[in-house]
C-alpha cells in the first residue's frame, strides 16, 4: 500500500525531491490556502484514464482528514469511488501543486455529499519555472504516440520535452482538439533511456507555421500521472541532450 500513499516516494530523482513536502502540517496549510483560493483541484483516476473536477472543503492535520467536493456528474462519482488510487493536480499562486492518495469514501460535510481521504504523506510543489524545457533534437527527433484521438492513432512530433509535460505538433487536420482534452497511454521513445507512457492534457494550443509554409497546430501538454521512474527517464535524456550540445558548441 505504501505505492498508494505515495505516489513520489519510490524513484524520485534527487533534483525533484528536494521539491517534496512532507510535514503534515505544511501540507495541511498548502491545501488550506488552496481551498481558501477556491483552486479548482483536478482529480484522476482509472490510471488517468478519466478525471473529475473537485475542490477541497478541509485539510485537517490533526485528523489527517482531506475532504473533497463530489463532482458534478453521479456516474462520474459513483466510478470514483469503486477507484483505489488518485492523483491530484492543482495550483496555488501558479505554483503546481500535485499529490496522490489511496480510495475516497463518501460522506456528508456540512449538510452536503463529499468525498473523504486521508492527507497525503508528502505533496509536490513545483513553480514553473523550475522545469527546464529542451527544444526537441532535429537530428534525432522524437514522436509522440496517441493510440485514441477521436477514434484513430497519431503520431506527433515532438517539439519540446520537460519532467513536467510536452509541446506536440503536426495533428491531422480531421482531428478536433480543445483545451482541457485528456489524451490517456500516450508513448515517447526516448533514445538510450527508454519508453515514457503516461497520460497527457491539453493546456494550451495554436497554430504555427513550417519552414515549409504548411500550417500546423501545435498543443502544449502536461504530463499526468506520469511515474516517478519515467520522470528520470526524461531528465536523464534532457541532461544528456544538453551536454552534448554544450560539448559542441565548445567544440566548434
Amino acid at each position: 500500500m505504501a505505492d498508494q500513499q505515495n505516489l513520489f516516494q519510490d524513484a524520485l530523482s534527487a533534483e525533484y525531491a528536494k521539491f517534496l513536502v512532507h510535514s503534515r502540517q505544511e501540507i495541511a496549510q498548502i491545501l488550506r490556502a488552496i481551498m481558501r483560493q477556491n483552486e479548482i483541484v483536478t482529480a484522476y483516476f482509472n490510471q488517468g484514464q478519466e478525471f473529475l473536477l473537485t475542490s477541497i472543503l478541509d485539510a485537517d492535520p490533526d485528523t489527517g482528514r482531506l475532504v473533497l467536493d463530489c463532482g458534478p456528474d453521479p456516474e462520474t462519482n459513483r466510478r470514483a469511488l469503486a477507484s483505489n488510487k488518485f492523483i491530484f493536480v492543482t495550483n496555488q499562486n501558479r505554483i503546481k501543486i500535485q499529490f496522490s492518495t489511496a480510495a475516497l469514501e463518501q460522506m456528508e460535510f456540512k449538510g452536503r455529499p463529499a468525498f473523504r481521504t486521508k492527507l497525503p504523506s508528502s505533496l509536490l510543489k513545483l513553480q514553473r519555472r523550475e522545469y527546464y524545457r529542451l527544444v526537441a533534437p532535429i537530428r534525432v527527433p522524437l514522436r509522440c504516440i496517441v493510440p485514441d484521438l477521436g477514434g484513430q492513432r497519431v503520431d506527433a512530433e515532438v517539439a519540446d520535452i520537460s519532467v513536467g509535460g510536452v509541446g506536440i505538433s503536426g495533428f491531422p487536420g480531421t482531428v478536433i482538439l480543445a483545451e482541457g482534452t485528456l489524451l490517456p497511454n500516450c508513448r515517447i521513445a526516448l533514445p538510450e533511456e527508454g519508453t515514457v507512457v503516461s497520460a497527457l492534457e491539453v493546456r494550451n494550443l495554436q497554430k504555427t507555421t513550417r519552414r515549409s509554409g504548411q500550417a500546423v497546430l501545435r498543443a502544449g501538454c502536461v504530463f499526468v500521472g506520469i511515474p516517478a521512474p519515467h520522470q528520470a527517464m526524461i531528465q536523464r535524456y534532457i541532461i544528456r541532450i544538453d551536454r552534448e550540445r554544450r560539448a559542441l558548441v565548445r567544440g566548434s
